[in-house]
């Protein structure tokens, strides 16, 4: 009982400090650590890219370019695949995390309990699902991402060894993110951090020491995911966070609906993301395998260029709920407009030099030149348009907290969706592979039209909100 009255205390003050400290600084504590937790957890996913691209060594180069460029197109192929898992994953966790931050900007614990238990649960039995469907039909799914007969063995060898580790990763993704919806965000990072440098640790040691190739690269991630699990749940006991017990699991419409209008935009982008994936794949094959291996190592490194941007808006995202759940609607602007601000900052920061240096970029993740030398031109391509997406991802993460579903789920299709899929699907037929490179560019041109109305129509109902 006296733990239960200290975890109270300390949720309530966690509310009061939410909704009172200087939303900048509140920003800035849960940033770091969240951006820290999003880069390490990306440069993993590029490590898988990176190990595998060094494989083969001793052998003829003509032999060592060929099964790196198999290697490298198997992983990207399955990239969209880990899309899929991560949409349902962040699905379920923001969709309960939203509602919690809500909940408790609004003291209702148990409310929140429920809801939170009840993601957990979903996103373990829809894992299940998913693993059970995808190794049953693991031939189909492969040829569906992308994939063609000359790295089809490397890809089934590398998606099979994921799949059976997806129950525990979506559920790794839900407690993360409850927690850090939560304002807990320091053990959410251990636990996901722990588990990724394990995992890199891991891929060094399987791929290159033990020879294991892409089945290597897999097993170490799924350890990885299983060792962030373990620590995440720790730390939800450890920490005041709402706990996850079974005897709060409900098959609720409430609780559904909840989670359902929480995770909706995150299940679309996620989602959308895997169908672009899969498509760009699809046009790329075309050209060859080094085009498909190429454009693998270019959405690699924009993802881990995004992250930063990503982990800023998990920042805000809790200050953004508490306060929108106790109706404090000029600090959620403020803190909103602050994001913005020093997001684009940051990206323009980074995206200078990476435009300067993208041939050395692109050339760490193989010895292929026909991958570096198609690799660097697409990522100065999409380097161009990076910017604008400062204002779309803290546009977007605004929205789906305030639980505004409709128009948090259009901007969170758009970029991968609305945009992409078209313009991948159409550009290549009017400019060939350079058409390939465009496509996302120019989806971020079209995302950036899209989404400046919608976010400066839900600002001015914040505005009458305040004066009222």
């Amino acid at each position: 009982m006296a733990d239960v009255k200290s975890a109270e205390a300390q949720r309530q003050q966690r509310r009061i400090k939410m909704t009172t400290e200087p939303v900048e600084k509140l920003i800035l504590k849960l940033a770091i650590p969240t951006i820290i937790s999003m880069l390490i957890t990306t440069f993993y996913n590029m490590a898988d890219t990176y190990f595998v691209g060094q494989i083969g060594a001793g052998l003829e180069l003509s032999v060592r370019q060929q099964m790196q460029e198999a290697a490298i197109s198997a992983v990207g192929v399955v990239m969209s695949l880990m899309a899929v898992i991560q949409a349902f994953g962040f699905f379920f966790g923001h969709g309960s995390g939203n509602y919690v931050s809500r909940a408790l900007g609004q003291n209702n614990v148990k409310m929140a309990e429920t809801v939170a238990t009840s993601g957990f649960f979903y996103s373990v039995i829809t894992g299940i699902l998913i693993a059970v469907l995808g190794l049953t039909f693991d031939n189909q799914l492969a040829a569906v991402l992308g994939c063609n007969p000359d790295f089809e063995k490397e890809t089934l060898q590398y998606m099979n060894i994921i799949l059976l580790g997806t129950p525990l990763n979506m559920a790794s993704i839900v407690l993360n993110n409850q927690m850090r919806f939560q304002g807990n965000a320091t053990f959410a990072v251990v636990g996901i951090s722990t588990g990724a440098v394990l995992n890199i640790a891991l891929d060094a040691w399987f791929v290159l020491g033990l020879k294991m190739g892409v089945s290597g690269a897999a097993l170490a991630t799924v350890i990885g995911q299983m060792v962030s699990f373990c620590l995440l749940l720790i730390g939800i006991e450890k920490s005041d966070c709402i706990k996850i017990r079974l005897k709060n699991l409900r098959f609720s419409r409430f609780a559904i609906s909840e989670i359902f209008k929480g995770g909706l935009p995150s299940l679309g982008r996620q989602g959308l993301s895997s169908v672009s994936i899969a498509c760009l794949n699809n046009m790329a094959k075309g050209y060859g395998t080094p085009a498909v291996a190429a454009m693998s190592v270019v959405s690699r490194i924009m993802l881990f260029a995004a992250s930063t941007l990503i982990g800023f808006g998990q920042g805000f995202q809790p200050v953004c709920g508490f306060n929108y759940g106790a109706r404090l609607y000029g600090r959620v602007k403020s803190a909103f407009w602050f994001c913005v601000k020093w997001a684009l900052v940051f990206i323009i920061g980074i995206s200078i030099p990476a435009f300067i240096f993208s041939r050395q970029i692109t050339g760490i993740f193989s010895e292929s030149q026909d991958i570096a030398d198609i690799a660097y031109i697409a990522m100065r391509y999409q380097l161009v348009t990076f910017p604008v997406m400062a204002f779309v991802v803290m546009s977007n993460m605004m929205l789906q907290t305030m639980g505004r579903v409709m128009s948090a789920t259009i901007l969170a299709i758009a970029r991968n969706g609305l945009t992409f899929i078209p313009a991948i699907l159409i550009l290549p037929h009017i400019f060939e592979f350079t058409g390939v490179m465009l496509a996302q560019p120019v989806a971020d041109i079209l995302t950036i039209i899209l989404s400046v109305p919608i976010t400066v129509k839900v600002l001015k109902e914040l505005e009458k909100e305040t004066k009222t």
